[in-house]
């Protein structure tokens, strides 16, 4: 459930004076198994099996291994050398995976 930080808190006085109902009430809610989802994006997002995806351009930049990164051998990421746990070569591994 989303939090509204900005929101004033309860004093003590107020946390008190709800009604067992209400508390009721509000645990009910809490305990159903609805889930709120957005039709509209979760359709917009659907990507179906065979789609054509002949028009779409990729707008990712990739930029060659360079001379102070590593591939790790274990998560296969390129990392920077300052993450290298143990190891060289091929058998590097970063500080994740160590």
């Amino acid at each position: 459930m989303a939090t509204d930080y900005d929101t004033p808190r309860k004093q003590d006085e107020e946390l008190h004076e709800e009604s067992l109902e209400e508390l009721k009430a509000r645990r009910v809610d809490a305990q159903s198994g609805q889930v709120d989802i957005d039709e509209v994006e979760a359709a917009e997002n659907l990507e179906l099996p065979g789609a054509d995806l002949s028009g779409e351009e990729l707008t990712v930049r990739v930029v060659p291994k360079q001379e102070d990164e590593f591939t790790c051998s274990r998560c296969f990421l390129v990392h920077h050398a300052s993450q290298l746990a143990k190891g060289e070569g091929a058998k590097a591994v970063c500080h994740d995976c160590a």
